[in-house]
């Protein structure tokens, strides 16, 4: 009986070791895989981001019409003859 137990304790304690020595490489595994995936969400979200301003970007560049609503919503830009008026919000009391 006594060999049988010593067997166990060999092989509970090479497990204890091997759990010891491989675990923290683990854990550093799965981190990684979760900040991998993170990163291929982030990627894939700046790729339909920059389509997106590269299309603008065209619009801009191609389109006369575009321009000049981005000329006037953006930079107050009027044309000759034209009355600015600007709208104030009433503050809130």
């Amino acid at each position: 009986m006594l060999p049988i137990l010593r067997r166990f304790f060999w092989f509970l304690g090479i497990a204890v070791f091997l759990a010891i020595i491989f675990l923290p490489g683990y854990t550093k595994l799965q981190e990684l895989k979760d900040k991998n995936r993170e990163l291929e969400v982030r990627a894939k979200e700046l790729s339909i981001e920059n389509s997106l301003l590269r299309q603008e970007l065209n619009q801009i560049e191609n389109d006369p019409l575009y321009q000049e609503k981005i000329a006037r919503e953006k930079m107050g830009i009027v044309r000759k003859g034209e009355i600015p008026i600007k709208i104030i919000p009433e503050k809130k009391r």
